[in-house]
């Protein structure tokens, strides 16, 4: 598969504040990407070197194997060939659903231009609302009709700027996942950004973690989970504690949860002090088990608790336990490790 967005080396600063810092990745044609990290991490400056709105000062970007920004060269953004979809939907309020989406047909002739609004009207679930105005819609149905609109044009590229940041929770999720849903029929290659991970994990099939205006990982959501490659990554993606062990051979350390096997070397010589990473689905209730924590939080999730477990040591760890194990707190639980996937890292000071 070609690839259609092509990132090498890029450098871009702000006077003598460089925000990004040898930046690249790849991603193929028809694909969902995304980069993901906390605020100040670069990557809406990453967007808007994507979208020509900001020159570079080192590297290449490549759009369907054609260079569009290099240092001392820019392609304007109206010859990208690209879509966007913004935070606020940026709809145009006098303009009904059909007019906001044939916005950007205006070069099509008129029976060609009705025929893809109409299409797009039903490629995101808006049949029958083509003469509605976007005061008449909802959160949810307005961000269908920026993305519509995006995709109308049939870009190159579609690239999605923390589109679902003003919806609540719950339209957030299930809305990510219908968008996913268009953009694949679509067949667009798209880029979004997010500080949100459940959105990312959602909508895209590889997620770059950003920090410091670099790219720690460019990675499938499971590998970032369960092999994260780096310390700030595992800590940042998803939930889990730390908890102190020491290394006892290449490939094993000891817990004060029992003795683990690593699946890859540790990079970490023997009797070393490590830090060990524990998700929430790494701790397993089992009455039968010779270590114990003691209840000191726990939330219902519905189908499940989240326990926070109060170790002998003292140490805090998190556990998923099945709803119908209602305990109390201050209760003691028999619990054990369960773990696919042993990540450590030398402990930190």
């Amino acid at each position: 598969m070609a690839a259609s967005v092509e990132v090498r080396d890029l450098e871009h600063a702000y006077g003598a504040n460089r925000v990004v810092r040898g930046l690249g990745f790849t991603l193929d044609t028809g694909q969902i990407g995304c980069l993901l990290g906390p605020s100040g991490c670069g990557k809406t400056t990453v967007l808007r070197c994507l979208a020509g709105f900001e020159p570079i000062s080192a590297g290449t970007i490549a759009l369907s194997g054609r260079a569009v920004s290099e240092p001392g060269r820019l392609t304007p953004p109206e010859h990208r060939r690209i879509g966007m979809v913004f935070q606020e939907y940026a709809l145009f309020p006098h303009l009904t659903v059909a007019g906001n989406i044939g916005f950007g047909l205006s070069q099509r002739a008129a029976p060609e231009r009705a025929e893809r609004v109409a299409e797009m009207v039903a490629m995101v679930g808006l049949a029958g609302a083509d003469n509605v105005y976007p005061h008449e819609l909802s959160g949810g149905q307005q961000q269908r009709v920026a993305l519509a609109r995006a995709l109308a044009p049939e870009p190159d590229l579609l690239l999605l700027d923390e589109p679902f940041s003003n919806l609540d929770i719950d339209l957030r999720e299930r809305l990510s996942i219908e968008v996913r849903a268009i953009i694949k029929r679509s067949g667009t290659t798209a880029i979004l950004v997010t500080h949100d991970q459940h959105e990312a994990f959602s909508l895209a099939d590889e997620i770059g973690i950003m920090h410091g205006g670099r790219i720690e990982q460019w990675d499938t959501a499971y590998n970032l989970y369960h092999r994260p490659a780096t310390r700030f990554i595992a800590d940042f993606v998803g939930q889990g504690v730390f908890v102190r062990g020491v290394a006892t051979g290449p490939r094993h350390l000891a817990t004060e949860l029992g003795e683990l096997d690593a699946d890859q070397p540790l990079p970490l010589a023997g009797g070393e002090p490590v830090d060990v990473l524990l998700r929430p689905d790494d701790i397993v209730h089992d009455d039968d088990s010779p270590w114990h924590a003691e209840i000191a939080g726990k939330a219902f999730r519905g189908a499940h608790f989240l326990y926070t477990l109060k170790l002998e040591s003292g140490t805090q760890v998190l556990s998923l336990v099945p709803s119908h194990h209602n305990h109390a707190i201050g209760e003691k639980i028999g619990i054990r490790l369960a773990i696919d996937h042993v990540i450590a890292f030398p402990a930190a000071v």
